[in-house]
């Protein structure tokens, strides 16, 4: 596992560092790793995303199966003018 050294850390972004640390019960290491984790995908995660996109594209494109159990709005529509 690789290590990273950050050096001229402003002291504001430091001591909000260490209050989310504190806040979240974690050291300053975990919480940067935590963070970095959340925010920064990996080559893996970026292939997920762009898999997941592309299947939600191709679900919007494709015409429903069926119109389910309810009527459409166009009939709903007939059915009270004819009332």
């Amino acid at each position: 596992m690789a290590t990273l050294y950050v050096e001229n850390v402003p002291d504001a972004l430091y001591r909000a560092l260490r209050e989310h640390a504190r806040r979240n019960r974690k050291s300053m290491a975990a919480e940067v790793l935590s963070l970095l984790e959340e925010n920064i995908p990996t080559a893996s995660e970026i292939k997920k995303r762009q898999k997941l996109v592309k299947a939600l594209a191709e679900a919007r494109s494709s015409p429903p199966s069926n119109s389910g159990p309810f009527a459409s709005a166009e009939q709903m529509i007939r059915e009270d003018r004819e009332r």
